[in-house]
């Protein structure tokens, strides 16, 4: 019975890459920044809660729906060959019901806001339900991450401010392109993979322009954000933290240089730290 419960835990701790949190740092950092400017750096309690449990839940059910549109194509991709669904520790059928559970249980959450959050909470569970069936159909399925990404700062917004602001719309732009830019060097991870078995990323779509296409999709981010504390007249700190994502980005660079398989993961996991040096700028503005 015991090792049973423990199989199942250790099924639900890989399916939903428990133990790989880079994922809900990336999405968790640029909630962040939206909620404590949409609250002038004073988020309540029962925001700060439901937002950073939600960002957890549905990064969560994200991998889950992730590894089932994925079932027919992981093992043959190195990366992948060992999860869940492909090792048979958990089955298709467990893996919708677990997703199911996810699903209502960031229903439960987005139920304490307001209406209009609520219709907004559609369009975030339609992306994050689409993004993993895109990369059959389109060579932009970074585009729908980025979206999917993104919409909880826009929900942010609508619920602290009740409109959706210019400087909303701008840091959500800011983080569509650098979702784009890290997931690149991800899906430059699987290229060699994903072209055999006919996948599509922006990876594949850039091909030897990839590392000055990330470039120029980094550099656009920079514009945004220090478009965002121009509006905003945040002074030091922020653009002090700019600078640094600066340099950050430039490391980046010189990891995928070479396009080698570790180097470029490196570089997707390290942008982790951007968001969260973007984070302690804008948090320092508000103290």
């Amino acid at each position: 019975m015991f090792n049973k419960l423990q199989q199942k835990w250790l099924a639900i701790k890989l399916i939903t890459r428990m133990d790989k949190p880079i994922g809900t740092y990336l999405l968790l950092w640029p909630t962040y920044w939206a909620l404590w400017i949409a609250s002038d750096g004073w988020p309540n309690l029962h925001l700060l809660m439901v937002f950073s449990l939600g960002v957890f839940i549905m990064r969560s059910a994200g991998c889950v729906i992730n590894d089932i549109a994925d079932i027919a194509v992981d093992g043959q991709v190195e990366r992948t060959k060992n999860r869940p669904l492909i090792s048979g520790l958990m089955t298709k059928e467990q893996a919708f019901n677990l997703f199911g559970v996810f699903i209502g249980c960031a229903l439960g959450l987005v139920m304490t806001l307001s209406w209009p959050t609520i219709y907004l909470s559609v369009v975030a569970l339609v992306l994050a339900a689409s993004y993993p069936f895109m990369k059959r159909y389109t060579q932009f399925p970074q585009v729908v991450l980025g979206a999917a990404f993104s919409w909880g700062m826009v929900m942010a917004f609508a619920e602290i401010m009740g409109e959706i602001p210019l400087v909303a719309w701008l840091l959500f732009a800011a983080n569509l392109l650098w979702t784009i830019a890290y997931d690149t060097m991800y899906a430059m991870v699987d290229r060699e993979d994903d072209l055999k078995i006919g996948v599509k990323s922006t990876a594949i779509l850039f091909g030897e322009h990839d590392k000055r296409i990330i470039g120029f999709l980094q550099l656009t981010v920079l514009g945004l954000l220090f478009t965002v504390g121009e509006l905003l007249a945040f002074g030091w700190p922020y653009q002090l933290s700019l600078l640094i994502c600066a340099g950050l980005f430039s490391y980046q660079q010189l990891l995928i240089s070479s396009r080698e398989r570790d180097r470029c993961f490196q570089a997707f996991l390290h942008n982790h730290w951007v968001g969260m040096i973007v984070f302690i700028g804008i948090f320092i503005e508000y103290l």
